[in-house]
């Protein structure tokens, strides 16, 4: 399985925030610690606000943060929301019918691997991410 750099550019923009939780950070702050793209994290940062994982705060000195603490957040949750619903492989499809669907027995085997990794990811939170926030802040240059 490979995530979507949505998903990774979610996981990001999610750990940067928790880094320093208390400090209001922009897009281009973000973009410019990763060396990313400012349009794609604007895109995220989006999805993110609307899911109520960051939530922004407007006007001059606003930026965004986390709008729950990161021992809440959930990894399999945040990538669940970030690559969406849509079937893993295409058989899965309502409107693909595959000929060796009625004995086929791959639907099964990936649908029992893909609820483990969900499963494994649930057991991470955000906070599990970030134990060693001072060298990921250095990193970074977070520092102030």
């Amino acid at each position: 399985m490979k995530l979507t750099t949505f998903t990774d550019y979610s996981l990001r923009v999610l750990m940067y925030l928790a880094l320093e939780p208390e400090r209001l950070a922009t897009i281009q702050g973000i973009a410019d610690a990763y060396g990313i793209s400012e349009n794609h994290l604007m895109k995220v940062v989006h999805h993110l606000a609307k899911t109520s994982v960051v939530e922004s705060v407007r006007g001059k000195g606003g930026g965004i943060r986390l709008a729950l603490p990161a021992s809440e957040i959930r990894l399999g949750a945040v990538i669940r929301e970030a690559e969406g619903d849509g079937p893993i492989v295409e058989c899965f499809a309502e409107e693909h019918q595959c000929c060796i669907a009625p004995d086929c027995k791959l639907a099964g085997v990936l649908s029992r691997a893909f609820a483990g990794l969900y499963e494994y990811l649930d057991q991470y939170t955000l906070a599990d991410l970030v134990e060693r926030r001072q060298p990921l802040i250095r990193i970074l240059h977070m520092a102030r």
